[in-house]
């Protein structure tokens, strides 16, 4: 009998090359940078033929090999580095080996298998994200090159995590910027019935893998809700903003907050907080209210209403270079209409995801908004996003994740 082979990339014995122009800057790749933009790479004729995700060898300008990439010519980030090695072969065992370095990450930091097992650049795998909620893992293949070779990464995964159900999320933003259509399907396995209980910090979520936001659940916030939940221990009144499915209230509840005020656009993620509130038996100390938040902001405050605790989490109000300058105003904004509901020696805890406004510049316009509230404010805490999404030091989009946590 002959030994089943073991799925791969479409690697022809010679590699198709690309080439840097002399004008890159291939010393930050040699050193650990995993991207070549558009206007980095000679794009002859050849180069533009390739497949979206094809493989292929790059070279710096006086022909010296930098690593294997992932082209994608429709793309301004025209290539992403895949392995130092430019005769590396991607296939099963390579994914295999990936994920079982990410795994054993994971392992050491979590007794429970929910976390994000994959986070992209940082865990060698560009563009790929990739949640764990126990047997159920949802795959974000936000890349072409990815996308291209899925059937392979999914067989990976099962043989290293034993996880008996994948689906495949294509809501991300970026899927849409590789040339990549919507379509979330199940891979493997059977979709989940109804919403997952999911324990952190003490709370239970109920994640929506196939209808709710990003693959269903933020793990990235989970030292942040730890914090601000221990500030609300001694039964505090807490306001959570932008709750999507009562990621602070929830966390805040099980560490002894009287009572919690969900705020959020959304009625379908407002629901799921309110189950979660229902499985941890605190439904009676949890309440919820739909709408616009900056509105409901504006509301609260004409109620006279005040809380101990109020953070704000709001969707990425940066999410380009060209949206920072309306984004710091909208952040501005949220930290002036919250200070207001903010009791005398409270707490207030303002949030951004937007990796394009960098931690200096939130943090500015998050004092400015505070004092034109007419308060005064000391910064207790900077968060940032949980050690499940490593940061890859050379990159700094994947540090988008800053929590501030003021006392007024």
């Amino acid at each position: 009998m002959t030994a089943p082979q073991t799925p791969s990339a479409p690697q022809p014995a010679t590699l198709p090359v690309v080439r840097l122009l002399p004008k890159a800057n291939d010393r930050a790749i040699r050193h650990g940078f995993p991207w070549v933009y558009a206007n980095e790479l000679v794009v002859d004729r050849r180069t533009r033929g390739l497949a979206p995700g094809a493989l292929a060898q790059l070279e710096d300008a006086e022909r010296r090999p930098m690593g294997l990439v992932a082209v994608n010519a429709s793309s301004k980030i025209i290539a992403r580095m895949i392995d130092r090695d430019p005769d590396a072969q991607v296939n099963q065992a390579w994914f295999e080996a990936h994920i079982a370095r990410a795994l054993a990450l994971r392992n050491q930091l979590y007794d429970q298998p929910y976390y994000r097992l994959v986070h992209a650049e940082a865990d060698g795998l560009p563009g790929v994200i990739i949640d764990r909620f126990g047997d159920t893992c949802v795959v974000q293949p936000n890349a072409a090159w990815a996308d291209t070779l899925l059937d392979v990464l999914v067989a990976a995964l099962q043989s290293v995590t034993g996880v008996k159900n994948v689906l495949k999320n294509a809501s991300g933003r970026t899927r849409k910027l590789e040339g990549l259509d919507d379509v979330s399907s199940t891979l493997v396995g059977d979709l989940p019935e109804g919403p997952l209980p999911v324990p952190m910090n003490g709370a239970t979520y109920m994640a929506d893998l196939t209808g709710g936001q990003k693959t269903g659940l933020f793990y990235d916030q989970r030292p942040n809700h730890a914090f601000a939940a221990n500030l609300a221990h001694n039964g505090a009144r807490v306001l959570d903003v932008f709750s999507h499915v009562g990621g602070f209230s929830l966390a805040a509840l099980a560490k002894g907050a009287s009572s919690a005020l969900a705020v959020d656009g959304s009625a379908a993620a407002l629901e799921l907080a309110e189950a979660g509130a229902a499985a941890m038996n605190m439904q009676d100390r949890f309440a919820t209210r739909q709408g616009d938040a900056f509105e409901v902001l504006l509301a609260l405050r004409n109620e006279g209403q005040t809380f101990d605790v109020v953070i704000c989490d709001p969707p990425a109000f940066a999410p380009s270079r060209q949206a920072v300058d309306a984004g710091l105003r909208a952040y501005e904004r949220v930290a002036r209409l919250s200070a207001q509901l903010v009791a005398e020696n409270g707490i207030l805890g303002l949030c951004s995801c937007s990796h394009a406004a960098d931690l200096s510049q939130f943090r500015t316009t998050s004092v400015r908004g505070i004092g034109r509230a007419g308060r005064r404010a000391i910064l207790l805490h900077t968060g940032f996003a949980g050690p499940d999404h490593p940061q890859l030091p050379q990159l700094a989009e994947s540090g988008y994740l800053k929590s501030l946590f003021f006392r007024l």
